[in-house]
Order: C-alpha cells, then sequence, then structure tokens
C-alpha cells in the first residue's frame, strides 16, 4: 500500500481550514494531514471536532504549531515535519487575515495596517515554502497552493454588474476622510493581489521540478475573516465556508490540474 500523501496546511484550526481538513477527512483516501495552528491548544480542539463529526475517516490528524509572521517558528514546524514525516506532497498556505476594520477603528496605523497585513498574506507565505520546499521535492506529485481573493483580480476592480463587486467597487461620496463601509478592504485586496504574482513566481521557479503551483479563490465564504461575523457576511452573499473546503480537496484530488499557474475559482479562471 502506497504512503499517505501528506498535507500541510497553515490556519488549519479554523475557518477556511479547518473545512479543507474536514472535507479531506470525509474522502475515501487516507491522508496524513497536518493541522498548523498558532495555539496547539485551539489546533487539537479542531482535531478533536473533527474526529467526532468524521468518526469513520481513514486519515491520520495532527497538529503543529505554526505562526508563519515568525521565522522560528516556521522553522520548528518544518523541522517538525522533516523528522516526522521526511517529506510533503501538499502544502497550502491559507493562514491569512485582514487587518483593515482595525484601521477603520483607530486600533492600527495605516503602516501598521498594512505591514500586519503584508507580512501575513505574502511574506508568511513566502518563507514557509522556501523553507518547505525540500521537503516538496521529495514528493512525486508535489502541490503547492496559496489561499487568495476573489477582491485580488485588478481587471474585476472595472466591473460594477454584480451585486459584491459593485459593492467593492462603488466610489464614495466626495471629501475626507472617506467611508470604506461596512467591510473594508484595502490592505487585505492588495495583499492578495499581490500573492498572486508571488505564485507566479514559484511556479516560474518550479516548472521544471514538477511540482504543481495554484493560487486558490475559494469566493465569497462566511468565516471568520475581518472580524464582521459570519451572519453579517451571510448578509452580504457570503456561501458556507464548506464549499470552500470541498473545492481545495478537488484541487488536491486533481481535478484542476490542467490550471496550474492560475488563480483557480470553483466554475473558471479568475481574470487578473
Amino acid at each position: 500500500m502506497a504512503d499517505k500523501q501528506v498535507i500541510f496546511i497553515t490556519g488549519g484550526n479554523t475557518g477556511l481550514g479547518y473545512e479543507v481538513v474536514k472535507s479531506l477527512c470525509k474522502t475515501s483516501t487516507a491522508y496524513e494531514i497536518i493541522l498548523g495552528s498558532r495555539s496547539v491548544e485551539k489546533g487539537e480542539d479542531a482535531v478533536a471536532t473533527v474526529k467526532k463529526d468524521v468518526p469513520e475517516s481513514s486519515s491520520t490528524l495532527s497538529v503543529v504549531q505554526i505562526d508563519v509572521t515568525s521565522d522560528d517558528s516556521v522553522q520548528r514546524a518544518v523541522g517538525s515535519i522533516t523528522s516526522t514525516h521526511g517529506r510533503l506532497d501538499v502544502l497550502i498556505n491559507n493562514a491569512g487575515g485582514s487587518f483593515d476594520r482595525e484601521l477603520q477603528a483607530g486600533k492600527l496605523s495605516i503602516r501598521e495596517a498594512f505591514n500586519k497585513s503584508w507580512d501575513l498574506n505574502i511574506t508568511g507565505a513566502q518563507v514557509l515554502t522556501s523553507l518547505s520546499m525540500p521537503l516538496l521535492l521529495k514528493s512525486p506529485n508535489a502541490r503547492l497552493m496559496f489561499v487568495t481573493s476573489g477582491t485580488a483580480s485588478l481587471a474585476e476592480t472595472e466591473r460594477f454588474d454584480h451585486p459584491a463587486l459593485a459593492r467593492i467597487n462603488a466610489s464614495p461620496a466626495a471629501g475626507w476622510p472617506k467611508d470604506e463601509g461596512v467591510n473594508p478592504i484595502t490592505s487585505y485586496r492588495s495583499s492578495k493581489a499581490g500573492l498572486n504574482m508571488l505564485m507566479r513566481e514559484w511556479y516560474k521557479l518550479l516548472k521544471n521540478d514538477g511540482v504543481k503551483v495554484w493560487a486558490i479563490s475559494p469566493g465569497f465564504l462566511a468565516t471568520g475573516l475581518g472580524g464582521i461575523g459570519a451572519e453579517t457576511l451571510r448578509k452580504l452573499g457570503a456561501r458556507d465556508p464548506s464549499e470552500g473546503g470541498d473545492f481545495i480537496k478537488d484541487v488536491i484530488e486533481g481535478k484542476r490540474d490542467h490550471d496550474q499557474g492560475k488563480v483557480v475559482r470553483v466554475q473558471m479562471i479568475q481574470p487578473w
């Protein structure tokens, strides 16, 4: 029997990351799933919940502490995976966040909000991917994913023909300061646009190594992202997070292998 594929997902204890773990556990394929979490306790709670929800799963779950904004933490996490598993088959850079509401509320300065957003959403992914590369290159079928956002499309900033696009692309009234509304996203969407370019760089770097690379745009999901609550997000049109988990599971299982190097949505390629 072949070894289980070793999958490492950051931010795996909550939101979309948790839904990916649960979706993988529901499949008939047995995976070795490493759930990356800033808090080991929260990670272990998530594992216990998955085992309760999917008691018949043949996959194996474990927790590795990782804060992608800390080089020491990333190094320890990669070291742990190296000593325990010796390789990685799938790396999902899922950990991310938005700090625009904290900026809006005056809890962070402009520089603090933007630096936190780019450090978490891009620099953290770059550090982890770089340190994990020796593990990925030991896999016969390595997959590398960066979880991006539908708001990161430059082309779609010119569209107003969909309610969500009309909302996020609307220009506020004249004057200063501007009211960015209930869900400000400037630092978030700009960092995710940068993440799309980072994905393209990794696609270029690994093209001759056989590593499959994507940016994953899971859609507008009712997770805790942005700190405005799942119910508010649902009122704005957000879908159930499990749909995003199933989508990423499909990419892991090869259903989007023909779209490598792209930003993939469930039904289409996301415009640049």
